[in-house]
């Protein structure tokens, strides 16, 4: 069988240690991954830490030709990738070309890097004085990414962080982590040298490494909001900086002026595309007033007609999710949610795929009469879940939101001007679509909830993310003529 190593300087080194990885539509290991710890970490930092040594003085026209040239290879390779991203997560193959492209987004945006850079001059803030700065990066920078987007969430992170002229240190998922390797042999054949992105696989041993290595300036962490504030707390202890962002629970407020085929139809896209295994993924619809019957009925219309099927199907609309484990946790929340009084408009449990009686499968369901005491809400399900809240108001369902601990992304469906800027000034979430589900920023902004949803204060790519990878100095300059005097005086230095 084969063994998806580590990716060290350059080349593929292995460990005894290994974790089975399960193709999701047939349930079958299909591969072994190495698992590596604190020996692996410190190989890759010590092959980062001596790149670093060249990488960090290299021109930036350098860089960022690096980045063009890999920019094509991930277009070029686009169905490559995608199929391997479908066969270990389980989402379909037109679903992982999506990421993949949201991902490519973030390199085109560093490879305008020039301009994101450049510093700023003030002449003569007093006489014969000048002021300027710029930003260097930070040296050896690691990142810690979640299943769910094995391409684009690592995309987020490493290319603003090396065409900043960090060298970058890469744990991504167990459950899927080809997708990485391949990624590292594009940079190769993009250019980059050896030991400036290298990849280890492995789990808590490794996450842990990371966080306390001294040689780790800055850690960059996707996932759940329990492991987030761990990763914050551990880091941050060892004197690194850290991204940290959290789960989520997002809300789409429908309102009874909206289009409400409109809505029901890209809420359904929002909730149970990907399975629902997407941190931006819709998983409560808040239901205001008349809206709510007529809306239950077509999203109850919508889930039964959504194609649940393999990934590499070109006509499935949603794949199986990513473990066994995921199955059975997903399934038993909607029989809870019965239990605690929800009403089961549509059950996708039981599911079985004619040929694929073993993959991880469930249908869409669609859970009416929710309350915010219930488990269906309060919990993260992370999988094919609708839930329906109704509120009297817009102004109710703000509220209700404000009151969730996560903050995310949220969404408002409604034709009305007023409510929507009343909406996205009061809501007191990080991201907000009006009349769009799934609110995840261009790459040339930043991407980060609030509250439990993010961590500290660093969201993730555009501006904020080149900030985060590079720390600034400001230079005073004085060029006294040779023949002139200037004075030292002992008081506080003063402009004049």
């Amino acid at each position: 069988m084969n063994t998806i190593p580590h990716w060290i300087n350059g080349a593929e080194v292995t460990s005894e240690t290994t974790a089975p990885v399960f193709n999701p539509a047939t349930g079958a290991e299909q591969a072994q991954v190495a698992l590596g710890g604190g020996t692996e970490i410190d190989a890759a930092v010590q092959a980062a830490s001596a790149a670093f040594e060249t990488w960090q003085d290299s021109s930036l026209s350098q860089r960022v030709q690096v980045m063009f040239n890999f920019r094509q290879l991930l277009v070029e390779h686009e169905e490559e990738l995608g199929r391997i991203i479908s066969a270990e997560h389980g989402k379909t193959v037109d679903d992982a070309r999506g990421e993949i492209t949201r991902g490519r987004e973030v390199v085109e945006y560093v490879c305008g890097l020039g301009d994101v850079l450049k510093g700023s001059f003030s002449d003569q803030v007093s006489r014969g004085i000048d002021v300027h700065n710029f930003r260097q990066p930070l040296g050896v920078v690691a990142g810690i990414t979640p299943f769910n987007f094995p391409a684009m969430v690592p995309l987020w992170m490493h290319p603003v962080a090396i065409a900043t002229g960090n060298t970058f240190i890469l744990k991504p998922s167990e459950r899927d982590p080809s997708a990485a390797n391949f990624v590292a042999e594009l940079y190769r054949r993009a250019g980059l040298p050896d030991g400036v992105f290298n990849v280890v696989h492995g789990g808590k041993d490794a996450v842990d490494a990371i966080l306390t290595h001294p040689g780790i300036e800055a850690v960059s962490f996707v996932g759940s909001t329990p492991i987030a504030r761990y990763v914050h707390e551990q880091a941050t202890a060892h004197g690194k900086r850290v991204q940290a962002l959290g789960g989520a629970k997002n809300h789409a407020v429908v309102l009874p002026d909206a289009d409400l085929e409109f809505a029901a139809n890209h809420i359904t896209a929002g909730a149970y595309g990907s399975a629902g295994e997407r941190c931006m993924a819709v998983s409560v619809a808040v239901a205001v007033g008349d809206a709510a019957d007529a809306l239950v009925a077509i999203l109850e219309r919508k889930a039964n007609e959504v194609k649940v099927g393999p990934g590499d199907q070109p006509d499935v609309e949603m794949g199986p999710l990513v473990t066994k484990a995921a199955q059975e946790r997903v399934e038993n929340a909607v029989g809870a949610a019965a239990a605690q009084g929800a009403t089961v408009v549509v059950d996708g449990r039981g599911l079985k795929i004619d040929g694929h009686e073993d993959g991880f499968f469930t249908g869409p369901s669609l859970l009416d009469h929710v309350t915010t005491d219930m488990d269906a809400y309060q919990q993260e399900l992370f999988g094919p879940v609708l839930a329906v809240v109704r509120a009297d108001s817009l102004d109710q369902a703000i509220e209700l939101i404000n009151a969730n601990p996560y903050g995310n992304g949220t969404a408002l469906f409604t034709a009305s001007g007023e409510a929507a800027r009343r909406f996205q000034r009061r809501i007191k979430v990080g991201m907000i679509g009006i009349n769009v589900p799934v609110p995840v920023p261009m790459s040339y902004y930043s991407f980060g909830g609030w509250k439990d949803s993010l961590i500290g204060d660093s969201p993730i790519h555009g501006p904020e993310g080149v900030r985060f990878y590079t720390r600034p100095k400001v230079v005073t300059t004085r060029w006294p003529q040779p023949a002139q005097q200037v004075t030292a005086g002992f008081n506080f230095p003063t402009s004049s």
